[in-house]
């Protein structure tokens, strides 16, 4: 009798935790089957076209916003004309040759009462891209998840680590 009940303790256990999961994903809009609709390998970009960050969004280090590049962007080395065979560069100027935006799935969000600012990250707080998105220089599949959420926990967390002001002000206008 006394095994049965930790067999079934363990799974209440193991029950109350993959529900908190589920939860906290819920909650915090992190969606792991975000699917874009072009599959972009950051690696290639990076290593073969020797792009940065910059390159593509734009904004990164003189707004607030990154922007999430489109067309207007990808068009500047795509054309009519295919530089590959890739099934994913076709989709690409496919989107081009219509003019029609990417319908590119957002993964990183705060929620309204928050400003964000990367160029205040960036810019002028110095910190790599890598600290909130992960090392996306290895990345070969498209970003369906956030490498890092921006909580409240996780922010403060690293405005304690830098020893950066987390006067309420700062982030909550």
């Amino acid at each position: 009798m006394r095994d049965l009940i930790k067999k079934y303790f363990k799974l209440l256990i193991i029950s109350l935790f993959v529900i908190s999961v589920l939860i906290f994903w819920a909650a915090s809009g992190a969606n792991p089957t975000n699917i874009q609709p072009i599959a972009y390998n950051h690696k290639l970009h990076i290593e073969s076209v020797e792009l940065i960050c910059s390159d593509c969004h734009i904004y990164v280090e003189s707004m607030p916003s990154a922007t999430i590049p489109n067309i207007s962007i990808c068009e500047e080395c795509h054309s009519d004309d295919p530089i590959t065979d890739s099934p994913e560069e076709l989709k690409l100027i496919k989107y081009i040759v219509e003019e029609e935006q990417i319908p590119w799935q957002q993964i990183y969000s705060v929620p309204d009462h928050v400003y964000f600012s990367h160029r205040r990250h960036v810019s002028i707080g110095e910190l790599d891209c890598s600290e909130c998105h992960g090392h996306v220089e290895e990345m070969t599949e498209p970003i369906s998840y956030p490498a890092w959420l921006p909580s409240m926990d996780n922010c403060i967390a690293c405005h304690n680590e830098l020893k950066i002001t987390k006067d309420c002000l700062s982030c909550h206008m």
